[in-house]
């Protein structure tokens, strides 16, 4: 460990390993450490933690850092541990023991850190204790949660406010990975953070590709991506499914299982004890797969994770940037893969309906599903359109998105346009978009026939198109608003206010041409391969089995030895001794004197069997 008062760039490379500062990073920590209030925006794996955790060790004090998951606390406090660094976490899985322990090390000025939950923090005997305590900063982690406008809001975080009154000489400094304007307002506002300076990052992460598959059979499809695009069960890689629902995670956790995943589910409905123990399982074994709702995930600092699959729509382009955003925190190539038909549209519109939101708060909230669904539905680089979202203008197409390598062609869909609308129109806008597709393709089942649609204008006048290009089409004129999906009905189809210029033909409409799906290309196939070229496969799993081993004898998640960026760069250079291990991205003083020795002796071997390395 360095000395106290040791300088941000000695720490970060003494203790952490890693030689230069990453985009804000440094300007935030100067900031901090000056004295000053930060609201801190940086997306997912872009190194927030860092930005409390250095001027944590570089002042002279304690830092107490306010997170909303006991897990978040666990996996923070044991990668610190292992870093050599002096942290600990108060939370309810302590014994009275355990708690005593900490509460002394606190007043002894013995932690440079120590995590805590805002139900803690705010209690009377816990501000007490820190009233006997030199503070050197106040960090608000995933501050998010203060905004009633999020999924994720806490109402404990509405009192952390009072930092600033009890403590007024004290730094304080609130970092999320998610928050478009209306959230980050509600943050300052809340907090009382006026006078902060706001750090926004970049909210791109250049590592995870994105991909919308049209939903058929959100099952199948997503066993065929896993086979074809992520090693399939014979190199299975850690992934999160999000599902709608608690009994649809649980028959997707089921029929990964059978197909031989190391599949978990996770929802609100399990017993706790069941949760934190496939949670537990989830960081701490290689390649298991957690089917979930989006109970699961905040805070989650896992960073292998090399999938994110959503089988339903999340809530907004935020949730999805959040949800997605789990994968590849390490840097190395990760997807995010969503199937979506017009069907998730309905339903979340009917949750929408059935809130107790305000009238203007539901407006919001249409507002940002119509966003989502035009992400879904676009031409246009997808990349593009997220980044554009939050504010950000790209400069150029990404290449690492599916519309990007593999373009979606436009074609003038006017006259098709006309025809679904018609179609609405005459079936009386109350059937769903199967319905009205069986009659435009003159489809003869009992219940056209029932209703008499077969005798409408509007029958068989789509034959042109599949089943699959009318789906499309009615997914692609409910994203422009041209149709409403019933929002507390069954999914039924009605025209939207602006449809009338379409029909009367003042108005031209493009629409995209979804691609064939075909089987997976080696360019597509990135995120099942972890390694540049000039590293060894077998190698690599040589290393990440001894990290698993010396893991699963400490009792700690493989992670928090070595990050899977820190394996890679290990079986590319392949150092032979004490200082070029030194030189590892992750490996900091503590690393190096705990682990060399284990590590170098697998690197030794493979050298050994292959003379040409």
């Amino acid at each position: 460990m360095p000395p106290a008062l040791a300088t941000p760039h000695d720490i970060l490379k003494q203790v952490f390993g890693f030689n230069e500062f990453r985009g804000e990073q440094e300007a935030v920590i100067a900031h901090v450490m000056a004295g000053n209030d930060s609201l801190v925006l940086m997306p997912t794996g872009g190194g927030k933690s860092l930005c409390y955790q250095i001027p944590a060790l570089a002042l002279n004090g304690l830092a107490v850092i306010v997170s909303p998951l006991i897990a978040l606390m666990q996996d923070q406090v044991l990668a610190l541990q292992q870093l050599g660094v002096k942290a600990a976490a108060l939370n309810s899985t302590l014994d009275f023991r355990e708690s005593l322990a900490v509460e002394r090390q606190l007043r002894a000025g013995e932690l440079d850190l120590v995590y805590v939950a805002p139900e803690r923090l705010l209690t009377d005997p816990f501000l007490a204790l820190l009233d006997d305590c030199n503070i050197a900063l106040f960090a608000i982690d995933e501050a998010h949660c203060v905004s009633q406008w999020g999924h994720d809001f806490r109402p404990e975080y509405l009192q952390l406010s009072l930092l600033r009154h009890r403590y007024p000489g004290v730094p304080r400094i609130a970092l999320t990975a998610t928050a478009d304007g209306a959230t980050r307002k509600d943050i300052a506002e809340r907090l009382e953070l006026d006078r902060a300076r706001t750090f926004i990052a970049s909210f791109d992460r250049p590592n995870i590709r994105y991909r919308v598959v049209a939903k058929t059979s959100a099952v199948a499809q997503l066993l065929r991506y896993l086979e074809s695009e992520q090693g399939g069960t014979a190199s299975a890689r850690a992934g999160i499914v999000y599902c709608l629902s608690r009994n649809k995670v649980e028959d997707v956790a089921g029929r990964l299982a059978e197909a031989g995943y190391k599949a978990l589910p996770y929802h609100a409905g399990m017993q706790a004890k069941v949760r934190a123990e496939h949670q537990k399982r989830f960081l701490r074994e290689d390649g298991v797969v957690m089917v979930a709702t989006i109970a699961f995930g905040m805070g989650i600092d896992k960073p292998d994770v090399r999938f994110v699959a959503h089988l339903d729509l999340p809530k907004s382009l935020e949730a999805y940037y959040q949800e997605t955003g789990r994968a590849g925190r390490d840097g190395l190539p990760s997807e995010a893969w969503m199937a979506y038909g017009i069907q998730d549209a309905a339903k979340l519109g009917r949750l929408l309906g059935d809130s107790q939101a305000s009238e203007n708060q539901k407006a919001i909230e249409r507002r940002k599903l119509n966003a989502l669904l035009g992400y879904c539905e676009t031409t246009r680089c997808r990349r593009q359109v997220l980044l554009e979202y939050f504010g950000e203008t790209p400069p150029e197409p990404c290449g690492n998105c599916d519309t990007c390598l593999e373009p979606v062609t436009a074609y003038e869909g006017t006259e098709v346009a006309q025809k679904a609308l018609s179609c609405v129109y005459r079936t009386g806008q109350m059937f769903g978009a199967g319905h009205v597709i069986d009659v435009l393709r003159g489809g003869g089942t009992e219940r056209i026939r029932k209703f008499r649609h077969d005798e409408l204008s509007t029958y068989g006048i789509g034959k042109e198109l599949s089943r699959d290009e009318w789906r499309s089409v009615f997914r692609q004129l409910v994203a422009m608003s041209l149709l409403v999906v019933d929002m507390e009905g069954h999914g039924g189809l009605s025209l939207g206010a602006d449809c009338r210029a379409v029909l009367r033909g003042e108005r031209a409409i493009e629409l995209r041409r979804d691609p064939i799906q075909a089987a997976a290309t080696a360019s597509r196939r990135r995120s099942a391969t972890l390694l540049p070229a000039a590293a060894d496969e077998g190698l690599f799993e040589a290393l990440r089995a001894r990290r698993l081993e010396l893991a699963k004898s400490q009792g700690v998640p493989p992670y928090v030895i070595f990050h899977d960026s820190t394996l890679v760069e290990m079986a590319r250079r392949k150092p032979r001794d004490l200082a070029d291990f030194a030189e590892l991205p992750g490996v900091g003083q503590a690393k190096l004197q705990r682990y060399a020795e284990a590590f170098l002796p697998v690197l030794e071997a493979a050298e050994g069997s292959n003379p040409a390395i």
